[in-house]
């Protein structure tokens, strides 16, 4: 996208026709299992649910004064992409996940260190994501940022 999007729905708005569909429900379906305490907006000009300054003030390390990124959703030219920074950060969660997949789908799980890519709704596993999403609370991933990148 040659102009960044400031808004949520405005990057949904944006979203081609032939993917609308799947991209929302992607979207619906992590900001309703999304833990309390995260805050949902947009970082890095696609959609982000990250701590607050005000529950985490310290921030990203990476870009001082923002929120705390956690999980972010962008539709790319040939697939949904969704990041998940707790399962790059902790290995277990990485293993839980990487387990559960072949027990939902028997398609390949394409992903990559917190990247995993939807190419069409028949990929994505809408309850392994919600579960995904629950998996962490604001408190469990200020620890492991705090333990794994910040120095």
């Amino acid at each position: 996208m040659i102009n960044a999007p400031e808004a949520v729905q405005e990057y949904i708005a944006l979203v081609t026709d032939g993917k609308k569909d799947l991209f929302i429900s992607l979207f619906n379906t992590i900001n309703e299992n999304m833990p309390p305490g995260f805050e949902l907006g947009m970082s890095y000009g696609i959609i982000a649910w990250s701590v607050p300054l005000e529950t985490y003030p310290d921030g990203y390390h990476c870009k001082p004064n923002t929120p705390l990124p956690f999980i972010s959703l962008a539709s790319q030219k040939n697939f949904a992409a969704l990041y998940h920074m707790g399962i790059y950060a902790k290995p277990e969660l990485l293993s839980w996940f990487q387990t559960e997949w072949p027990k939902y789908s028997a398609r390949k799980l394409d992903m990559g260190k917190s990247c995993i890519r939807f190419k069409n709704s028949a990929e994505i596993l809408f309850e392994l994501i919600a579960e995904l999403c629950k998996k962490m609370s604001v408190e469990d991933w200020i620890t492991i940022y705090e333990k794994e990148f910040k120095k």
